[in-house]
């Protein structure tokens, strides 16, 4: 494995999940420190094990603009941000309450604004990366998920709006767009599936990578379909 993010700081907010988790493991490899905000208290052990140079801080709410203040203020020079923290909700319209929408436009919009802008403000001068997680329904619309893909819709514009503002800055910011990722819960989730068609975190974390690092040259505003085979 290659040491593409030798000794550089990355922020990988949503990094207690599964395919944060799989975004952490790929950048320790790679020689990254890592930093995990998280809404929970850190735990006395992580997945990573006590050598591992990953530290998890909390607990913090992104969608509160002086605590993801505080964070960023906290850490050295950052190089990557990796926006993977957010939520889901499935429903019909017709019964949704507008505190459902606001509800999603804070936890998967919110959120990424304001790591994004944080991150930028101390990427200036030496460039950086910025990776944000969208969805499917961002590039193809379904029913029955439309305050959370209208959330993502945003994210994915705020990520395309950010790269053209910051890429004469040599800060690139990018997305994917998984459909549905191969974990434990979405298996749970839909026993009847064909697992075998959907990406796999450490697919997803690979390109994401990719994304974050210096070796991505000249993408910025992209929003990549992550699909798999499905």
């Amino acid at each position: 494995m290659s040491g593409r993010f030798m000794d550089r700081h990355v922020v990988i907010t949503g990094g207690t999940g599964a395919l944060g988790r799989a975004i952490v493991s790929r950048l320790l490899s790679e020689g990254a420190i890592c930093h995990v905000p998280s809404r929970r208290a850190p735990p006395a052990e992580t997945a990573w094990g006590p050598d591992a140079r990953v530290t998890i801080y909390g607990p913090i709410s992104l969608t509160d603009e002086d605590q993801v203040v505080g964070f960023y203020d906290g850490l050295p020079s950052v190089w990557a941000s990796i926006h993977v923290a957010g939520g889901f909700h499935m429903g019909p319209l017709a019964e949704m309450g507008a505190d459902v929408l606001r509800g999603q436009l804070e936890l998967n919009l919110v959120s990424a604004f304001l790591c994004l802008r944080e991150a930028s403000r101390r990427m200036a001068g030496h460039g950086g990366r910025i990776v944000n997680v969208v969805s499917r329904p961002t590039l193809q619309p379904a029913g029955g998920m439309l305050a959370y893909s209208t959330a993502k819709a945003g994210l994915a514009s705020l990520t395309q709006c950010a790269s053209e503002e910051l890429r004469t800055e040599g800060i690139y910011v990018n997305a994917i767009a998984p459909s549905i990722i191969d974990t434990p819960a979405n298996r749970s989730a839909m026993p009847n599936a064909d697992f075998s068609q959907w990406p796999k975190t450490e697919e997803l974390a690979a390109t994401v990578a990719f994304l974050a690092s210096a070796e991505n040259a000249v993408t910025s505003g992209a929003l990549v379909p992550t699909f798999g085979r499905s």
